[in-house]
């Protein structure tokens, strides 16, 4: 990984974002953050009904919260973008997406000299149970689990 910049958050606008460069090719990365067996191996077990947009799932990650999810855009080797109900500050995860209190997140990928630069950005945080401390705990675990997926493709090189 060429570039390991931390997540910034910006609380005018609540939202965290991250861009990282892989080196490794679009198809590859675009794999790693759309298909639930690429993704579970670097952010949480992933199960979805489908692979299009409306595709309803949950994450759970390995202390045994499971979030649900809903891909909500996709365009094919450029974009995808999730809805989940993971507001850490209110604790417990609602069983259903939850359309009044879930953030967004959306994987934008661009092809570069030496591989991809991937941009996450979260955002919906002003409709959570606490904006702040969630913009903080996202931030954190945006930066650790962008640094497994890198390490993980990068790998497989």
């Amino acid at each position: 990984m060429t570039d390991s910049s931390s997540s910034i958050v910006d609380e005018e606008t609540f939202s965290v974002r991250r861009s990282i460069h892989i080196a490794a090719s679009v198809d590859k990365v675009w794999r790693a953050v759309t298909e639930p067996e690429h993704i579970s191996r670097w952010f949480g077990r992933t199960v979805l009904d489908g692979a299009g947009v409306g595709a309803l799932g949950t994450m759970t990650f390995s202390d045994g919260t499971s979030i649900p999810l809903r891909v909500e855009s996709k365009e094919e080797n450029r974009l995808v973008a999730y809805a989940w109900s993971n507001d850490d500050a209110l604790g417990d995860a609602p069983a259903e997406l939850d359309e009044a209190t879930s953030t967004v997140f959306t994987f934008t990928l661009e092809e570069v000299e030496g591989g991809t630069r991937l941009t996450v950005v979260e955002t919906g945080f002003e409709r959570t149970s606490d904006p702040v401390a969630n913009l903080k705990d996202h931030r954190i675990g945006w930066d650790a689990e962008l640094d497994k997926l890198v390490a993980l493709v990068e790998g497989e090189a």
